[in-house]
Protein backbone atom coordinates (compact mmCIF):
# COMPACT_ATOMS: atom_id res chain seq x y z
CA UNK A 1 0.00 0.00 0.00
CA UNK A 2 1.19 3.51 -0.80
CA UNK A 3 1.90 5.54 2.31
CA UNK A 4 1.27 9.26 2.02
CA UNK A 5 1.58 12.00 4.61
CA UNK A 6 -1.37 14.03 5.76
CA UNK A 7 0.18 17.08 4.10
CA UNK A 8 0.26 15.25 0.75
CA UNK A 9 -3.39 14.21 1.13
CA UNK A 10 -4.40 17.77 1.86
CA UNK A 11 -2.62 19.01 -1.25
CA UNK A 12 -4.36 16.41 -3.40
CA UNK A 13 -7.67 17.38 -1.78
CA UNK A 14 -7.00 21.04 -2.68
CA UNK A 15 -6.25 20.03 -6.26
CA UNK A 16 -2.70 21.36 -6.17
CA UNK A 17 -1.16 17.89 -6.58
CA UNK A 18 -2.29 14.98 -8.76
CA UNK A 19 -4.00 12.04 -7.13
CA UNK A 20 -2.20 8.70 -7.02
CA UNK A 21 -5.36 7.20 -8.54
CA UNK A 22 -8.25 9.06 -10.16
CA UNK A 23 -11.57 7.29 -10.68
CA UNK A 24 -13.30 9.35 -13.36
CA UNK A 25 -16.85 9.55 -14.68
CA UNK A 26 -18.37 7.95 -11.60
CA UNK A 27 -21.86 7.87 -10.17
CA UNK A 28 -21.03 8.09 -6.49
CA UNK A 29 -23.42 6.73 -3.86
CA UNK A 30 -23.41 9.41 -1.17
CA UNK A 31 -24.48 7.58 1.99
CA UNK A 32 -24.72 10.82 3.98
CA UNK A 33 -27.50 12.49 2.00
CA UNK A 34 -28.81 9.49 0.05
CA UNK A 35 -28.03 11.08 -3.29
CA UNK A 36 -26.22 9.75 -6.36
CA UNK A 37 -23.62 12.30 -7.44
CA UNK A 38 -21.68 12.45 -10.69
CA UNK A 39 -17.99 13.23 -10.43
CA UNK A 40 -14.47 11.90 -9.95
CA UNK A 41 -12.75 10.34 -6.94
CA UNK A 42 -9.23 11.46 -6.08
CA UNK A 43 -7.23 8.92 -4.07
CA UNK A 44 -4.00 9.62 -2.24
CA UNK A 45 -2.32 6.58 -0.77
CA UNK A 46 -4.89 4.59 1.21
CA UNK A 47 -7.38 7.42 1.50
CA UNK A 48 -9.89 9.36 -0.54
CA UNK A 49 -8.69 12.94 -0.80
CA UNK A 50 -11.90 14.22 -2.32
CA UNK A 51 -14.78 13.72 -4.72
CA UNK A 52 -16.01 16.06 -7.43
CA UNK A 53 -14.21 17.99 -10.14
CA UNK A 54 -10.73 16.45 -9.85
CA UNK A 55 -8.85 16.13 -13.14
CA UNK A 56 -5.27 15.04 -12.40
CA UNK A 57 -4.09 11.56 -11.49
CA UNK A 58 -0.90 9.59 -11.88
CA UNK A 59 -3.19 6.70 -12.79
CA UNK A 60 -6.68 7.21 -14.18
CA UNK A 61 -9.50 4.66 -14.40
CA UNK A 62 -12.47 5.84 -16.45
CA UNK A 63 -15.46 3.85 -15.23
CA UNK A 64 -17.77 5.34 -17.86
CA UNK A 65 -20.72 6.28 -15.71
CA UNK A 66 -20.84 3.19 -13.53
CA UNK A 67 -21.81 3.34 -9.87
CA UNK A 68 -19.40 3.47 -6.94
CA UNK A 69 -20.45 2.38 -3.45
CA UNK A 70 -18.47 2.14 -0.22
CA UNK A 71 -17.12 -1.27 0.68
CA UNK A 72 -19.80 -3.35 2.35
CA UNK A 73 -19.45 -4.01 6.07
CA UNK A 74 -21.05 -7.15 7.47
CA UNK A 75 -22.08 -5.97 10.93
CA UNK A 76 -22.63 -9.47 12.30
CA UNK A 77 -21.01 -12.58 10.89
CA UNK A 78 -19.33 -15.74 12.06
CA UNK A 79 -16.67 -16.21 9.43
CA UNK A 80 -16.18 -19.80 10.54
CA UNK A 81 -19.61 -20.67 9.13
CA UNK A 82 -18.11 -20.32 5.66
CA UNK A 83 -15.99 -23.40 6.55
CA UNK A 84 -13.07 -21.55 4.94
CA UNK A 85 -9.76 -20.76 6.58
CA UNK A 86 -9.23 -17.04 7.11
CA UNK A 87 -7.33 -16.15 3.93
CA UNK A 88 -9.69 -18.15 1.75
CA UNK A 89 -12.66 -16.45 3.37
CA UNK A 90 -11.21 -13.11 2.30
CA UNK A 91 -10.67 -14.41 -1.23
CA UNK A 92 -14.32 -15.47 -1.32
CA UNK A 93 -16.01 -12.31 -0.04
CA UNK A 94 -13.82 -9.45 -1.30
CA UNK A 95 -14.79 -9.82 -5.01
CA UNK A 96 -18.41 -9.14 -4.00
CA UNK A 97 -17.43 -5.86 -2.40
CA UNK A 98 -17.32 -6.96 1.24
CA UNK A 99 -14.36 -5.05 2.68
CA UNK A 100 -15.17 -5.11 6.38
CA UNK A 101 -16.54 -7.69 8.81
CA UNK A 102 -17.56 -7.50 12.44
CA UNK A 103 -17.04 -11.06 13.52
CA UNK A 104 -17.76 -12.84 16.76
CA UNK A 105 -15.32 -15.75 16.89
CA UNK A 106 -17.29 -17.87 19.30
CA UNK A 107 -17.23 -20.86 16.94
CA UNK A 108 -13.48 -21.43 16.91
CA UNK A 109 -13.22 -20.22 20.52
CA UNK A 110 -15.65 -22.89 21.68
CA UNK A 111 -13.19 -25.43 20.30
CA UNK A 112 -9.80 -23.88 21.05
CA UNK A 113 -10.34 -21.13 23.60
CA UNK A 114 -8.21 -17.99 23.40
CA UNK A 115 -5.76 -19.69 21.05
CA UNK A 116 -8.49 -19.88 18.43
CA UNK A 117 -8.87 -16.09 18.52
CA UNK A 118 -5.12 -15.59 18.37
CA UNK A 119 -4.98 -17.83 15.31
CA UNK A 120 -7.63 -15.87 13.41
CA UNK A 121 -6.09 -12.51 14.33
CA UNK A 122 -2.69 -13.65 13.08
CA UNK A 123 -4.14 -15.19 9.91
CA UNK A 124 -6.06 -11.99 9.08
CA UNK A 125 -3.00 -9.74 8.97
CA UNK A 126 -2.17 -8.33 5.57
CA UNK A 127 -5.46 -9.28 3.94
CA UNK A 128 -7.48 -6.66 2.00
CA UNK A 129 -10.41 -7.01 4.39
CA UNK A 130 -10.94 -5.12 7.64
CA UNK A 131 -11.47 -7.59 10.47
CA UNK A 132 -13.18 -6.17 13.56
CA UNK A 133 -13.44 -8.70 16.37
CA UNK A 134 -16.07 -9.05 19.05
CA UNK A 135 -14.99 -11.00 22.11
CA UNK A 136 -17.12 -14.15 22.48
CA UNK A 137 -19.40 -13.69 25.47
CA UNK A 138 -20.74 -17.22 25.84
CA UNK A 139 -18.16 -19.99 25.68
CA UNK A 140 -19.81 -22.39 26.08
CA UNK A 141 -23.16 -20.97 25.02
CA UNK A 142 -24.76 -22.49 28.11
CA UNK A 143 -24.16 -25.04 30.85
CA UNK A 144 -26.26 -27.47 28.83
CA UNK A 145 -23.43 -28.77 26.62
CA UNK A 146 -19.76 -29.78 26.73
CA UNK A 147 -17.43 -27.49 24.83
CA UNK A 148 -13.73 -27.40 24.18
CA UNK A 149 -13.12 -24.33 26.32
CA UNK A 150 -14.57 -22.10 29.02
CA UNK A 151 -14.15 -18.34 28.74
CA UNK A 152 -14.91 -16.58 32.03
CA UNK A 153 -14.54 -12.88 32.83
CA UNK A 154 -10.82 -13.25 33.56
CA UNK A 155 -10.18 -14.69 30.11
CA UNK A 156 -12.37 -12.02 28.52
CA UNK A 157 -10.24 -9.35 30.17
CA UNK A 158 -7.26 -10.83 28.34
CA UNK A 159 -9.15 -11.15 25.04
CA UNK A 160 -10.37 -7.55 25.06
CA UNK A 161 -6.77 -6.35 24.91
CA UNK A 162 -5.94 -8.36 21.76
CA UNK A 163 -5.49 -6.32 18.56
CA UNK A 164 -8.72 -5.60 16.72
CA UNK A 165 -11.05 -6.61 19.55
CA UNK A 166 -13.54 -3.77 19.95
CA UNK A 167 -16.53 -5.08 21.86
CA UNK A 168 -18.45 -7.97 23.39
CA UNK A 169 -20.08 -10.44 21.03
CA UNK A 170 -23.70 -11.53 21.12
CA UNK A 171 -24.83 -12.18 24.67
CA UNK A 172 -26.74 -15.40 24.10
CA UNK A 173 -27.29 -16.17 27.76
CA UNK A 174 -30.26 -13.85 28.07
CA UNK A 175 -31.64 -15.74 31.10
CA UNK A 176 -28.32 -15.03 32.82
CA UNK A 177 -28.65 -11.32 32.04
CA UNK A 178 -32.24 -10.81 33.15
CA UNK A 179 -31.67 -12.85 36.31
CA UNK A 180 -28.49 -10.96 37.14
CA UNK A 181 -26.22 -14.00 37.29
CA UNK A 182 -22.87 -12.86 38.67
CA UNK A 183 -20.60 -14.40 36.04
CA UNK A 184 -22.67 -12.95 33.19
CA UNK A 185 -22.81 -9.49 34.75
CA UNK A 186 -19.03 -9.57 35.33
CA UNK A 187 -18.50 -10.13 31.58
CA UNK A 188 -20.83 -7.31 30.59
CA UNK A 189 -19.25 -4.94 33.08
CA UNK A 190 -15.85 -5.38 31.46
CA UNK A 191 -17.19 -3.90 28.21
CA UNK A 192 -19.34 -1.10 29.61
CA UNK A 193 -17.46 1.47 27.51
CA UNK A 194 -17.61 -0.62 24.32
CA UNK A 195 -20.31 -2.04 22.08
CA UNK A 196 -22.15 -5.09 23.39
CA UNK A 197 -24.13 -7.11 20.86
CA UNK A 198 -27.38 -8.82 21.73
CA UNK A 199 -29.04 -12.14 21.04
CA UNK A 200 -32.52 -12.33 22.53
CA UNK A 201 -34.95 -14.30 20.36
CA UNK A 202 -38.55 -13.71 21.36
CA UNK A 203 -37.77 -11.59 24.39
CA UNK A 204 -40.31 -8.82 25.08
CA UNK A 205 -41.85 -6.65 27.74
CA UNK A 206 -40.07 -6.09 31.03
CA UNK A 207 -37.69 -8.98 30.39
CA UNK A 208 -36.53 -7.22 27.23
CA UNK A 209 -36.03 -3.98 29.18
CA UNK A 210 -33.99 -5.89 31.75
CA UNK A 211 -31.87 -7.37 28.97
CA UNK A 212 -31.18 -3.98 27.33
CA UNK A 213 -30.51 -2.32 30.69
CA UNK A 214 -26.76 -3.19 30.91
CA UNK A 215 -26.11 -1.56 27.52
CA UNK A 216 -26.92 -4.37 25.09
CA UNK A 217 -28.00 -2.29 22.12
CA UNK A 218 -28.30 -4.59 19.09
CA UNK A 219 -30.18 -7.72 18.11
CA UNK A 220 -30.01 -9.96 15.05
CA UNK A 221 -32.44 -12.66 16.19
CA UNK A 222 -35.81 -11.04 15.39
CA UNK A 223 -38.05 -13.39 13.43
CA UNK A 224 -41.23 -11.29 13.42
CA UNK A 225 -41.97 -7.68 12.56
CA UNK A 226 -43.73 -7.14 15.87
CA UNK A 227 -40.66 -8.33 17.78
CA UNK A 228 -38.34 -6.09 15.76
CA UNK A 229 -40.56 -3.04 16.25
CA UNK A 230 -40.63 -3.47 20.01
CA UNK A 231 -36.88 -3.88 20.23
CA UNK A 232 -36.23 -0.86 18.04
CA UNK A 233 -38.70 1.25 20.02
CA UNK A 234 -36.87 0.29 23.22
CA UNK A 235 -33.55 1.52 21.86
CA UNK A 236 -31.97 -1.43 20.07
CA UNK A 237 -30.33 -1.34 16.66
CA UNK A 238 -31.91 -4.06 14.55
CA UNK A 239 -29.78 -6.29 12.34
CA UNK A 240 -31.87 -7.70 9.51
CA UNK A 241 -30.37 -11.11 8.87
CA UNK A 242 -30.28 -13.07 5.63
CA UNK A 243 -27.92 -16.03 5.85
CA UNK A 244 -27.71 -19.43 4.23
CA UNK A 245 -30.42 -20.94 6.43
CA UNK A 246 -31.67 -18.05 8.59
CA UNK A 247 -33.82 -15.86 6.35
CA UNK A 248 -35.56 -13.04 8.20
CA UNK A 249 -35.22 -10.17 5.73
CA UNK A 250 -38.59 -10.46 3.99
CA UNK A 251 -40.53 -10.52 7.26
CA UNK A 252 -38.57 -7.66 8.83
CA UNK A 253 -38.14 -5.28 5.90
CA UNK A 254 -41.33 -3.25 6.65
CA UNK A 255 -39.47 -2.11 9.78
CA UNK A 256 -37.28 0.09 7.56
CA UNK A 257 -38.77 3.55 7.04
CA UNK A 258 -37.52 7.11 6.70
CA UNK A 259 -37.79 7.35 10.49
CA UNK A 260 -36.06 4.09 11.41
CA UNK A 261 -33.51 3.16 8.76
CA UNK A 262 -30.54 4.71 10.60
CA UNK A 263 -31.04 2.13 13.34
CA UNK A 264 -31.16 -0.83 10.95
CA UNK A 265 -28.35 -2.89 9.41
CA UNK A 266 -28.16 -5.69 6.87
CA UNK A 267 -26.10 -8.67 8.06
CA UNK A 268 -25.44 -12.25 6.99
CA UNK A 269 -24.66 -13.99 10.33
CA UNK A 270 -23.89 -17.36 8.69
CA UNK A 271 -23.17 -18.07 5.02
CA UNK A 272 -21.42 -21.14 3.69
CA UNK A 273 -18.72 -21.25 1.03
CA UNK A 274 -20.98 -22.51 -1.74
CA UNK A 275 -23.50 -19.71 -1.26
CA UNK A 276 -20.75 -17.08 -1.09
CA UNK A 277 -19.05 -18.30 -4.26
CA UNK A 278 -22.26 -18.95 -6.23
CA UNK A 279 -24.47 -16.06 -5.07
CA UNK A 280 -22.26 -13.49 -3.39
CA UNK A 281 -21.76 -12.22 0.12
CA UNK A 282 -23.03 -8.89 1.43
CA UNK A 283 -23.81 -7.80 -2.12
CA UNK A 284 -26.22 -10.75 -2.22
CA UNK A 285 -27.89 -9.61 1.02
CA UNK A 286 -28.18 -6.06 -0.36
CA UNK A 287 -29.56 -7.38 -3.65
CA UNK A 288 -32.09 -9.46 -1.78
CA UNK A 289 -33.30 -6.35 0.06
CA UNK A 290 -33.53 -4.45 -3.23
CA UNK A 291 -35.50 -7.28 -4.86
CA UNK A 292 -37.97 -7.07 -1.97
CA UNK A 293 -38.57 -3.40 -2.71
CA UNK A 294 -36.04 -1.50 -0.62
CA UNK A 295 -34.55 1.58 -2.28
CA UNK A 296 -31.03 0.61 -3.51
CA UNK A 297 -29.29 3.58 -1.91
CA UNK A 298 -30.99 2.85 1.40
CA UNK A 299 -29.94 -0.79 1.19
CA UNK A 300 -26.36 0.33 0.59
CA UNK A 301 -26.53 2.71 3.56
CA UNK A 302 -27.67 -0.17 5.77
CA UNK A 303 -24.62 -2.21 4.74
CA UNK A 304 -22.02 0.57 4.92
CA UNK A 305 -22.38 3.76 6.93
CA UNK A 306 -24.92 2.36 9.41
CA UNK A 307 -22.68 -0.44 10.76
CA UNK A 308 -19.65 1.86 10.55
CA UNK A 309 -21.35 4.45 12.76
CA UNK A 310 -22.90 1.93 15.14
CA UNK A 311 -19.56 0.23 15.82
CA UNK A 312 -17.51 3.42 15.60
CA UNK A 313 -15.31 2.17 12.77
CA UNK A 314 -12.93 4.99 11.83
CA UNK A 315 -12.79 6.32 8.26
CA UNK A 316 -14.98 3.58 6.78
CA UNK A 317 -18.47 3.26 5.37
CA UNK A 318 -18.52 6.22 2.96
CA UNK A 319 -16.91 7.69 -0.15
CA UNK A 320 -15.71 11.05 1.10
CA UNK A 321 -12.59 13.01 1.93
CA UNK A 322 -10.64 11.46 4.79
CA UNK A 323 -12.20 8.02 4.41
CA UNK A 324 -10.33 4.91 3.35
CA UNK A 325 -10.45 4.24 -0.37
CA UNK A 326 -12.54 1.10 0.08
CA UNK A 327 -15.21 0.77 -2.60
CA UNK A 328 -16.63 -1.26 -5.45
CA UNK A 329 -17.69 -0.35 -8.98
CA UNK A 330 -20.76 -1.85 -10.64
CA UNK A 331 -23.12 -1.21 -13.54
CA UNK A 332 -26.61 -1.58 -12.12
CA UNK A 333 -28.44 -0.65 -8.92
CA UNK A 334 -31.02 -3.33 -9.59
CA UNK A 335 -28.44 -6.06 -8.99
CA UNK A 336 -25.07 -5.10 -7.55
CA UNK A 337 -22.34 -7.23 -9.14
CA UNK A 338 -18.98 -5.50 -8.65
CA UNK A 339 -16.52 -5.66 -11.53
CA UNK A 340 -13.87 -3.55 -9.75
CA UNK A 341 -13.08 -3.65 -6.03
CA UNK A 342 -10.60 -1.22 -4.46
CA UNK A 343 -9.18 -1.62 -0.95
CA UNK A 344 -7.03 1.11 0.57
CA UNK A 345 -6.48 2.56 -2.90
CA UNK A 346 -5.41 -0.69 -4.59
CA UNK A 347 -7.21 -3.03 -6.96
CA UNK A 348 -7.98 -6.23 -5.06
CA UNK A 349 -10.62 -7.85 -7.29
CA UNK A 350 -12.03 -7.53 -10.79
CA UNK A 351 -14.77 -9.39 -12.62
CA UNK A 352 -15.47 -11.51 -9.53
CA UNK A 353 -11.86 -12.71 -9.36
CA UNK A 354 -9.63 -11.90 -6.35
CA UNK A 355 -6.40 -10.15 -7.32
CA UNK A 356 -4.50 -11.14 -4.20
CA UNK A 357 -3.33 -14.29 -2.47
CA UNK A 358 -3.55 -15.03 1.24
CA UNK A 359 0.24 -15.20 1.33
CA UNK A 360 2.63 -17.98 2.29
CA UNK A 361 1.53 -20.54 4.84
CA UNK A 362 3.26 -19.07 7.86
CA UNK A 363 0.93 -20.21 10.62
CA UNK A 364 0.65 -23.59 12.24
CA UNK A 365 -2.96 -24.56 11.81
CA UNK A 366 -4.87 -26.00 14.78
CA UNK A 367 -5.69 -29.53 13.65
CA UNK A 368 -6.29 -32.92 15.33
CA UNK A 369 -8.96 -31.60 17.67
CA UNK A 370 -11.45 -34.48 17.43
CA UNK A 371 -11.19 -36.50 20.65
CA UNK A 372 -14.01 -39.05 20.92
CA UNK A 373 -14.24 -41.80 23.52
CA UNK A 374 -14.55 -45.12 21.66
CA UNK A 375 -18.15 -46.31 21.35
CA UNK A 376 -20.12 -49.01 19.58
CA UNK A 377 -23.30 -48.82 17.56
CA UNK A 378 -25.36 -49.81 20.61
CA UNK A 379 -24.70 -46.33 22.04
CA UNK A 380 -27.07 -44.93 19.39
CA UNK A 381 -30.09 -46.91 20.59
CA UNK A 382 -33.01 -44.84 21.87
CA UNK A 383 -35.44 -46.36 24.36
CA UNK A 384 -38.35 -44.02 25.08
CA UNK A 385 -39.51 -44.06 28.70
CA UNK A 386 -42.97 -42.68 27.96
CA UNK A 387 -45.54 -43.08 25.22
CA UNK A 388 -45.08 -39.50 23.98
CA UNK A 389 -41.57 -38.28 23.18
CA UNK A 390 -40.35 -34.67 22.66
CA UNK A 391 -39.52 -34.08 19.00
CA UNK A 392 -37.40 -31.28 17.47
CA UNK A 393 -39.39 -29.70 14.62
CA UNK A 394 -37.35 -27.82 12.00
CA UNK A 395 -38.82 -24.50 10.85
CA UNK A 396 -37.69 -24.02 7.21
CA UNK A 397 -35.55 -20.92 6.58
CA UNK A 398 -35.50 -20.08 10.30
CA UNK A 399 -33.07 -20.73 13.13
CA UNK A 400 -35.85 -21.42 15.64
CA UNK A 401 -37.38 -24.86 16.21
CA UNK A 402 -40.72 -26.05 17.55
CA UNK A 403 -41.33 -28.73 20.15
CA UNK A 404 -44.03 -31.38 19.79
CA UNK A 405 -44.82 -34.51 21.77
CA UNK A 406 -45.33 -37.49 19.51
CA UNK A 407 -45.60 -41.24 19.74
CA UNK A 408 -42.44 -42.63 18.11
CA UNK A 409 -42.29 -45.64 15.86
CA UNK A 410 -40.73 -48.50 17.82
CA UNK A 411 -39.14 -51.87 17.12
CA UNK A 412 -38.35 -54.22 20.01
CA UNK A 413 -39.03 -51.38 22.42
CA UNK A 414 -36.56 -49.01 20.74
CA UNK A 415 -37.47 -45.81 18.93
CA UNK A 416 -36.54 -45.89 15.24
CA UNK A 417 -36.84 -43.50 12.34
CA UNK A 418 -40.29 -43.12 10.83
CA UNK A 419 -39.58 -42.02 7.25
CA UNK A 420 -43.28 -41.85 6.36
CA UNK A 421 -43.85 -39.19 9.04
CA UNK A 422 -40.41 -37.62 8.44
CA UNK A 423 -39.42 -38.28 12.05
CA UNK A 424 -35.75 -39.28 12.06
CA UNK A 425 -33.19 -40.06 14.72
CA UNK A 426 -30.65 -37.42 15.71
CA UNK A 427 -27.63 -37.93 17.97
CA UNK A 428 -24.87 -35.74 19.39
CA UNK A 429 -21.47 -37.20 20.29
CA UNK A 430 -19.09 -35.22 22.53
CA UNK A 431 -15.77 -34.73 20.78
CA UNK A 432 -13.57 -32.46 22.92
CA UNK A 433 -12.78 -34.28 26.17
CA UNK A 434 -13.67 -37.91 25.37
CA UNK A 435 -16.37 -37.88 28.04
CA UNK A 436 -18.37 -40.53 26.24
CA UNK A 437 -21.47 -38.32 26.32
CA UNK A 438 -23.94 -39.35 23.61
CA UNK A 439 -27.52 -38.13 23.39
CA UNK A 440 -30.10 -39.43 20.94
CA UNK A 441 -33.48 -37.95 20.11
CA UNK A 442 -35.99 -37.42 17.33
CA UNK A 443 -36.22 -34.70 14.69
CA UNK A 444 -38.97 -33.82 12.24
CA UNK A 445 -38.68 -31.97 8.95
CA UNK A 446 -35.19 -32.91 7.76
CA UNK A 447 -36.56 -35.03 4.92
CA UNK A 448 -34.08 -37.90 4.55
CA UNK A 449 -35.61 -40.98 2.92
CA UNK A 450 -32.57 -43.15 3.54
CA UNK A 451 -29.00 -42.89 4.87
CA UNK A 452 -27.44 -40.46 7.33
CA UNK A 453 -25.74 -37.06 7.45
CA UNK A 454 -23.13 -36.10 10.07
CA UNK A 455 -21.17 -32.95 10.85
CA UNK A 456 -18.60 -31.66 13.35
CA UNK A 457 -19.94 -28.17 12.63
CA UNK A 458 -22.61 -27.98 15.35
CA UNK A 459 -23.17 -24.61 16.99
CA UNK A 460 -21.88 -23.56 19.36
CA UNK A 461 -19.72 -26.21 20.99
CA UNK A 462 -19.21 -28.11 17.75
CA UNK A 463 -19.65 -31.62 18.96
CA UNK A 464 -20.54 -34.16 16.28
CA UNK A 465 -24.20 -34.23 15.24
CA UNK A 466 -25.79 -36.87 13.02
CA UNK A 467 -29.29 -37.37 11.62
CA UNK A 468 -30.37 -40.53 9.90
CA UNK A 469 -32.90 -43.19 9.03
CA UNK A 470 -31.00 -46.08 10.63
CA UNK A 471 -28.26 -46.71 13.19
CA UNK A 472 -25.86 -48.41 10.77
CA UNK A 473 -25.56 -45.41 8.47
CA UNK A 474 -25.46 -43.00 11.40
CA UNK A 475 -22.62 -44.96 12.98
CA UNK A 476 -20.69 -45.10 9.70
CA UNK A 477 -21.04 -41.34 9.26
CA UNK A 478 -19.97 -40.59 12.84
CA UNK A 479 -16.88 -42.79 12.63
CA UNK A 480 -15.85 -41.13 9.36
CA UNK A 481 -16.10 -37.65 10.89
CA UNK A 482 -13.82 -38.90 13.64
CA UNK A 483 -11.41 -40.50 11.17
CA UNK A 484 -10.97 -37.35 9.05
CA UNK A 485 -10.66 -35.19 12.18
CA UNK A 486 -13.71 -33.13 11.44
CA UNK A 487 -15.98 -32.48 8.50
CA UNK A 488 -19.26 -33.21 6.78
CA UNK A 489 -20.13 -36.80 5.89
CA UNK A 490 -22.96 -38.56 4.06
CA UNK A 491 -23.47 -42.33 4.39
CA UNK A 492 -25.90 -44.95 3.06
CA UNK A 493 -26.04 -48.73 2.98
CA UNK A 494 -23.52 -48.81 5.81
CA UNK A 495 -20.81 -47.03 3.80
CA UNK A 496 -19.59 -43.47 3.34
CA UNK A 497 -20.45 -41.99 -0.06
CA UNK A 498 -19.55 -38.34 0.44
CA UNK A 499 -17.30 -36.21 2.66
CA UNK A 500 -15.89 -32.71 3.08
CA UNK A 501 -12.89 -32.73 5.47
CA UNK A 502 -12.68 -29.76 7.87
CA UNK A 503 -9.49 -30.47 9.82
CA UNK A 504 -8.84 -26.94 11.20
CA UNK A 505 -10.48 -27.07 14.64
CA UNK A 506 -12.88 -29.56 13.09
CA UNK A 507 -14.81 -26.69 11.46
CA UNK A 508 -12.58 -25.17 8.71
CA UNK A 509 -11.04 -26.50 5.52
CA UNK A 510 -7.43 -26.16 4.40
CA UNK A 511 -8.47 -26.12 0.73
CA UNK A 512 -9.07 -23.18 -1.63
CA UNK A 513 -12.50 -21.56 -1.49
CA UNK A 514 -13.43 -22.79 -4.96
CA UNK A 515 -12.75 -26.41 -4.04
CA UNK A 516 -14.63 -26.19 -0.74
CA UNK A 517 -17.64 -24.61 -2.48
CA UNK A 518 -17.61 -27.32 -5.15
CA UNK A 519 -17.34 -30.11 -2.57
CA UNK A 520 -20.12 -28.63 -0.47
CA UNK A 521 -22.37 -28.23 -3.50
CA UNK A 522 -21.78 -31.85 -4.46
CA UNK A 523 -22.59 -33.00 -0.93
CA UNK A 524 -25.76 -30.92 -0.90
CA UNK A 525 -26.84 -32.40 -4.24
CA UNK A 526 -26.25 -35.86 -2.80
CA UNK A 527 -28.38 -35.04 0.24
CA UNK A 528 -31.12 -33.59 -1.98
CA UNK A 529 -31.16 -36.85 -3.92
CA UNK A 530 -31.79 -38.62 -0.60
CA UNK A 531 -35.02 -36.68 -0.09
CA UNK A 532 -33.94 -33.49 1.71
CA UNK A 533 -35.55 -30.26 0.47
CA UNK A 534 -33.98 -27.80 2.93
CA UNK A 535 -31.92 -25.18 1.08
CA UNK A 536 -28.90 -25.47 3.38
CA UNK A 537 -29.18 -28.88 5.04
CA UNK A 538 -25.76 -28.85 6.69
CA UNK A 539 -26.21 -25.42 8.24
CA UNK A 540 -29.70 -26.39 9.36
CA UNK A 541 -28.28 -29.51 10.99
CA UNK A 542 -25.53 -27.51 12.66
CA UNK A 543 -28.08 -25.38 14.53
CA UNK A 544 -29.93 -28.34 16.05
CA UNK A 545 -27.36 -28.37 18.86
CA UNK A 546 -27.58 -24.63 19.60
CA UNK A 547 -28.95 -24.66 23.13
CA UNK A 548 -29.86 -20.96 23.33
CA UNK A 549 -32.41 -20.70 20.50
CA UNK A 550 -36.02 -21.72 21.26
CA UNK A 551 -37.76 -24.01 21.53
CA UNK A 552 -35.95 -27.36 21.71
CA UNK A 553 -32.42 -28.56 20.92
CA UNK A 554 -30.14 -31.51 21.50
CA UNK A 555 -26.65 -31.49 23.01
CA UNK A 556 -24.28 -34.12 24.32
CA UNK A 557 -25.92 -33.66 27.75
CA UNK A 558 -29.48 -34.27 26.63
CA UNK A 559 -32.54 -32.82 24.97
CA UNK A 560 -32.83 -29.15 25.91
CA UNK A 561 -36.00 -27.20 26.62
CA UNK A 562 -34.62 -23.78 25.69
CA UNK A 563 -37.66 -21.89 26.98
CA UNK A 564 -37.08 -23.35 30.45
CA UNK A 565 -33.29 -23.42 29.88
CA UNK A 566 -32.97 -26.93 31.22
CA UNK A 567 -32.39 -30.53 30.22
CA UNK A 568 -35.59 -32.46 29.52
CA UNK A 569 -35.55 -35.37 31.93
Amino acid sequence: MLKRSLQQRIQVARGSQPADLLISNARIINVFNGEIEEGNIAICGEYIAGTGDYQKGNEVIDIEGRYVAPGFIDGHVHIESSMLDVGEYARAVVPGGTLGVVTDLHEITNVLGIEGIRYVISASRGLPLDFHFMAPSCVPAAHLETGGAIIAADELAEIMELPGVMGLGEMMNYPGVINGIRGVIDKISLFKSRRIDGHAPGLSGKDLSAYICPGIYSDHECVSLEEAREKLAKGMFIMLREGSSEKNLEDLLPLVTDKTYKRCMLVSDDRNAADILNEGDMNWVVNRAISLGLDPVRAIQMATINPAEYFGLPATGAIASGYYANFSVFSSLASIEPDIVIYRGKLVASNKVPRFTPGPERLERPVNTINVKPFEIEALKLKPKQQLFPVINIVPDQIITRKTLEKPKTEDGLAVADVERDILKICVVERHKATGNITCGLIKGFGLKYGAVASSVAHDSHNIVVVGTNDEDMYAALKEVEAIQGGLVVASNGAVNGRLPLPVAGILSTEPAEKVASQLKSLEQLVYSMGVKLKSPFITLSFMALSVIPEIRITDKGLVDVVKFEIIS
